[in-house]
């Protein structure tokens, strides 16, 4: 695969994932009816949804901005890692923070080529 090519699925894999985090961060500031259902079976309140919200739209701030990208991969990572073990603690489906949580990891290979190479060995596709 071309340079060219991987930067652009890269991009494309990158807003995909903005998009959920802005629409999570827009349910949780708007607290509807599932929203707070969804936190009183987690026993959380609805400020501490608030601060997730925050918390997530600033972690994917950090992976969007090129020069920050690296450090957003890690903190979106502790974020969905952070979701994974919450859903599994309340007997919830955990599946969709591992799906974003891998799409994340293969947007952030295909924009930052020398992560690759620290987890590969080697460069992706070479």
């Amino acid at each position: 695969m071309s340079p060219k090519a991987k930067k652009i699925i890269g991009w494309i894999l990158t807003a995909l994932v903005g998009l959920v985090f802005i629409m999570s961060a827009f349910m949780k500031f708007t607290a509807g009816p599932g929203s707070a259902a969804m936190a009183a079976t987690m026993g959380l309140s609805l400020d501490t949804l608030k601060i997730l919200g925050v918390v997530e739209l600033l972690c994917f701030a950090a992976f969007a901005l090129p020069r920050t990208g690296l450090l957003g991969t890690l903190l979106l990572a502790a974020y969905l890692g952070g979701a994974i073990a919450t859903h599994i603690e309340h007997q919830q489906p955990a599946y969709m923070p591992a799906i974003i949580e891998c799409l994340v990891w293969i947007a952030a290979t295909l924009r930052f080529p020398e992560l690759g190479k620290r987890i590969m060995g080697k460069g992706i596709g070479a």
